[in-house]
């Protein structure tokens, strides 16, 4: 538990510039307090408790303004930056080096009791407002950006943005469509400017030819 809680600060210090010092971030972080009242409670859900790990997690969304159901399993390094308006279902699973913005929900569709709330692999990152609805698998170092509602599997190291969620092909993640932290690439801004780059080419190409 020690060392969770090491990395916890430490991967806050590596994500957020505004974290100034340890005092700060262990007063002034709910998606912090919400992570920590997690992990306890999570313990406690997972030994059969009855109530109280409800209870926790209750109170901890009240005061944070974070909700994160203590049957959801959590890897190391989880980073929820503001945070406030999240949601994560019983049954979602997060792996490592995950990070989420503000009002991101991880939430089921239906009322089955088997798992119906997403998967995170390690190294995704979910932009402020996304929602990943359902049983499905968000593949690693996947980026979701800002709004989108994902409702279907996405394959690894993959951009995904829109309503609902559409990947952006890797092959347009070149030097006209960088993506780095939360910004996304417009798809059709891509493709302009690639159409606009090889028309260019094509001129260069026809009138130097003459």
């Amino acid at each position: 538990m020690i060392n969770y809680i090491k990395e916890d600060i430490r991967v806050i210090f590596d994500k957020d510039p505004a974290a100034a010092n340890i005092a700060e971030v262990i007063f002034c972080y709910p998606g912090l307090h919400a992570l920590w009242t997690y992990r306890i409670a999570h313990k406690l859900y997972e030994r059969g408790v009855p109530l109280i790990p409800r209870l926790m997690s209750h109170l901890a969304g009240i005061i944070t303004g974070i909700e994160i159901h203590p049957g959801a399993k959590i890897g190391r390094r989880f980073f929820i930056d503001h945070g406030f308006g999240v949601v994560i279902g019983e049954t979602a699973v997060i792996g490592d080096d995950v990070l989420i913005y503000q009002q991101v929900t991880l939430g089921g569709t239906g009322k089955e009791k088997e798992k119906r709330h997403p998967t995170l692999c390690s190294g995704v990152v979910a932009g402020a407002g996304a929602k990943i609805l359902g049983n499905i698998t968000i593949g690693e170092n996947t980026k979701i950006g800002a709004g989108s509602v994902v409702v279907d599997d996405i394959p690894p190291n993959s951009t995904v943005i829109g309503i609902p969620g559409s990947i952006i092909q890797q092959e347009l993640n070149d030097e006209y469509c960088d993506s780095i932290q939360n910004r996304i690439p417009n798809p059709i801004k891509c493709e302009l400017d690639k159409l606009r780059a090889e028309l260019e080419k094509i001129k260069t190409d026809f009138y130097g030819s003459k």
